[in-house]
């Protein structure tokens, strides 16, 4: 394992301008795979939950599902009845949500740093798909475009990771083997993001990748909402909508609304 850690070591050092990590894992058929088991009823139970407390009217509502990846979120909202448009920065992710489409249900690549020249009810960012960028400048370029895509009244949803929790249960490392392909896993904080380290074993080939979240918490998503007109209503520590603890809950989920 000792030439996986130099090779991120490596990886970490890399010049702000050089290719983001998300473009490149993110467009692999390998992230796909090693998340070919995220759980498919806990999701619609979660998008079931919040429709049911936000209770948008179908008739008014266009809801923006941001990073949606292979669509799995946008397609529960549209079978519900809603208007939803995804946008996912992967290529490979939004060829094939497309096959998907139909008269109310779009999606388009796009950086979540750059606004659509659209006007939506609901944004909903899930699945921690934040928080991926190197400085708080970039968060807040994100802010700005969701600011630019609403209007008052409308709604934000973040579902991220439980910082506290995260750094709590840290796992080390780990070998998972899915569809004849070994994924080495190798996973640290420091104090301001966790990373996870990917070593691919493709038959004889051998591929190294890299994820790299924010720790952000709720007093970052508290003063990333102040630069814009969002103010946050609820936040919930779980896809059932209880009550957030730091200590304990699973997610960070919050809801705010633009005044």
């Amino acid at each position: 394992m000792a030439v996986l850690r130099d090779f991120f070591l490596q990886l970490m050092n890399t010049k702000p301008n050089d290719t983001a990590w998300f473009e490149t894992w993110f467009d692999t058929n390998y992230y796909h795979v090693l998340y070919a088991n995220r759980d498919e009823k806990e999701a619609e139970q979660f998008i079931g939950n919040l429709i049911e407390f936000l209770q948008p009217e179908p008739a008014n509502a266009h809801i923006l599902d941001l990073a949606c990846g292979k669509g799995r979120h946008s397609f529960f909202l549209n079978r519900m009845g809603y208007r939803v448009t995804g946008v996912d920065l992967s290529s490979n992710s939004i060829a094939q949500a497309k096959i998907a489409e139909n008269e109310t249900l779009t999606f388009a690549v796009q950086d979540m740093r750059e606004p659509l020249n659209q006007e939506f009810s609901h944004i909903f960012n899930l699945f921690t798909s934040f928080g991926y960028f190197d400085s708080i400048q970039e968060n807040q370029r994100v802010m700005q475009a969701l600011n630019a895509m609403t209007k008052s009244g409308s709604y934000l949803v973040f579902d991220y990771l439980n910082a506290e929790k995260v750094i709590q249960n840290l796992v080390a490392a780990e070998q998972i083997t899915r569809q004849n392909l070994v994924f080495n896993i190798q996973r640290k904080v420091d104090d301001t993001h966790v990373y996870k380290y990917i070593e691919v074993l493709d038959g004889v080939d051998k591929h190294q990748f890299m994820e790299r979240v924010q720790l952000l918490r709720l007093r970052d998503f508290h003063e990333l909402l102040q630069t814009i007109d969002f103010e946050l209503l609820h936040t919930f520590g779980g896809f059932d909508l209880q009550p957030f603890v730091s200590s304990s809950s699973d997610r960070l989920i919050l809801i705010a609304r633009k005044k």
